[in-house]
């Protein structure tokens, strides 16, 4: 299949629900002075700057940067970009509140379960939760904005007209890399880890888990349906999520996962589409390996396939989606009455950026290092395991990934 790389909203990170397990309680202010201030205000909502701080502490977390030991000016310059952003999810809220899009309390239930799923058990959400110094009832609250701004997003994106014949022909011919069906394999994957991973019927030993994946071989080889035993034995957040399906992938993308170059082969030749591997044991994890689609060369495809097709118009729809959605946005900032402390306070004092370092950090880095939070996102989206693999992680099935439509 294409390459089917979606381009997503200019405020997709608006909007994501990866943020939920990094927002924090705005009524709740830090120890001191400077943690109970008001980093910015919209029309007069506060955003406090404990909650920069929060999520600004994610982001160095995601990086492996400790928050203590950004220099001042590192610290600043993630602080404003944060603020930032908050600034715009905060207008958006207001408008999608003001405008009567508010989600009912079952829609928001909703939400939290699906987060539930993923995460697997009642225990990794619980950990979740605990590692992210969240409750529930906070993360019901950003659930909510985040779906009240969806709700203003998708009432905005209704307006768009469908794109004509001739605007789809014109993509596609301006695109013709896009749509190239590489040669490569369609997996699933059922992962079995010795580690402590609050999975169900959990492997906790080396032991326990050859045991485990001996067993679920069994099964499989008694005419057990794969993705049945996927969702209820396997140890990989994705892999149950989609009853083992990790994707479709070309050998370039396995070669660079580590997948060795015998299983590769094997992949690519011995193999039939239907079967799956004995147990592979890689970096002491264990994995079966199911061969769901084959492609053995590459193809262009053309405007009659209807996926091609398809792709282009959901293409040229989402370019106007940002367009209308980021003119939306300039006009709902300058509605709204904004004040940001924290840029009038930076431009105030000409020593304020030396007092913004957190407690306990290093001397300010003659040369800083550019901030962690180089991207715009207010939240950093918590990493999804791999599918376990033969040399190294499952390869993570992503939008630029060669996936079949010629089935």
């Amino acid at each position: 299949m294409y390459r089917a790389a979606k381009q997503f909203s200019l405020l997709a990170i608006v909007i994501s629900l990866a943020g939920l397990f990094v927002a924090c309680d705005r009524n709740k202010g830090g120890g001191d002075g400077k943690g109970t201030a008001a980093a910015a205000t919209v029309n007069d909502k506060k955003i406090m700057l404990t909650e920069v701080d929060k999520i600004l502490e994610q982001q160095a977390k995601s990086q492996q940067v400790q928050f203590s030991d950004m220099s001042q000016l590192e610290l600043a310059a993630g602080r404003l970009q944060v603020l930032d952003e908050l600034i715009r999810r905060e207008v958006l809220f207001q408008r999608a509140e003001k405008e009567n899009l508010l989600p009912k309390d079952d829609e928001v239930t909703q939400v939290i379960n699906e987060q539930k799923q993923q995460l697997g058990t009642k225990e990794a959400f619980e950990t979740a939760l605990r590692e992210s110094g969240q409750t529930e009832e906070a993360m019901r609250d950003v659930a909510r904005r985040q779906l009240a701004i969806q709700k203003l997003l998708d009432r905005t994106a209704a307006k768009i007209e469908p794109p004509t014949d001739k605007e789809v022909e014109d993509f596609y011919n301006n695109n013709k890399a896009r749509y190239v069906s590489q040669r490569g394999v369609g997996l699933a994957a059922i992962v079995v880890d010795p580690a402590d991973n609050g999975a169900t019927n959990d492997a906790k030993s080396d032991i326990e888990a050859k045991t485990k994946i001996d067993i679920i071989y069994q099964r499989l080889k008694s005419n057990a349906d794969f993705a049945t035993v996927a969702r209820a034995e396997s140890e990989d957040p994705q892999s149950v999520q989609r009853g083992g399906d990790v994707g479709f992938f070309s050998e370039e993308q396995l070669k660079q996962s580590g997948f060795p170059q015998e299983l590769i082969t094997r992949f690519f030749s011995g193999m039939e589409v239907g079967s799956y591997t004995a147990p592979i044991q890689t970096s002491g994890r264990w994995t079966i390996f199911k061969l769901t689609d084959k492609r053995l060369q590459s193809e262009n495809l053309t405007l009659d396939n209807p996926d091609v097709r398809k792709d282009a118009t959901e293409n040229i729809l989402n370019q106007r989606k940002q367009i209308l959605n980021a003119a939306m946005l300039e006009v709902a900032m300058r509605e709204a009455k904004i004040t940001n402390n924290l840029a009038q306070d930076m431009l105030n004092s000409s020593t304020s950026l030396s007092s913004l370092r957190p407690a306990g950090s290093r001397p300010a880095a003659a040369t800083p290092a550019a901030s962690p939070a180089t991207a715009a996102s207010p939240a950093a989206s918590p990493a999804s395991g791999g599918g376990g693999g033969s040399g190294a992680a499952t390869p993570s099935s992503n939008t630029n990934n060669a996936a079949n439509t010629n089935k």
